[in-house]
């Protein structure tokens, strides 16, 4: 047998042999890397579920809290029309009469009525709501360098005669 002698390429086809025999995998180093990708990706999945899970309880909460908190407003809306209707029934005419005369008031007449004058005292005056005809409609409060157009000052501006810088 000849020896051979130690050549690059040699070298070189060496290393690339044991680089690749180094890093070769062997086959149950293969299925451990898939076995823990899976697990990885059941874990995200599952991490996922769960927060999925949490936004879903805390917006059913939310709507349960929504659905108390109105039918206690219905509830409320209920009691404040019955406090009104009440209310309406205790302050109408028929009935305040009735208390009134069970308090040992009565009617007074005409004759029976005294007006006290209160000096410096002027009763409020009621706003006035009906519009009159006698209102006649005001000018319009718009400058008039407001209202005209583009078009209107260009042909102004070109037909006033310019003395500008300009002597005759």
């Amino acid at each position: 047998m000849i020896a051979e002698p130690f050549t690059e390429s040699h070298e070189q086809s060496m290393s690339v042999g044991q680089f690749i025999h180094a890093y070769k995998q062997a086959p149950w180093r293969v299925q451990r890397q898939w076995l823990g990708m899976f697990l990885l990706s059941v874990l995200g999945s599952a991490m996922i579920a769960a927060l999925y899970l949490d936004v879903t309880a805390q917006a059913a909460i939310e709507g349960r809290a929504i659905q108390n908190m109105s039918a206690e407003m219905l509830a409320v809306q209920q009691a404040n029309s019955d406090l009104e209707s009440k209310l309406a029934e205790l302050t109408s005419a028929h009935v305040m009469e009735q208390r009134a005369q069970a308090l040992g008031y009565q009617r007074a007449e005409a004759d029976q009525i005294e007006y006290v004058i209160v000096p410096g005292y002027s009763p409020p005056v009621p706003p006035i709501l009906a519009s009159s005809s006698t209102l006649k409609p005001s000018a319009p409060s718009i400058p008039p360098e407001y209202t005209q157009s583009l078009l209107e000052w260009l042909n102004q501006r070109l037909r006033a005669p310019s003395t500008k810088g300009y002597s005759q």
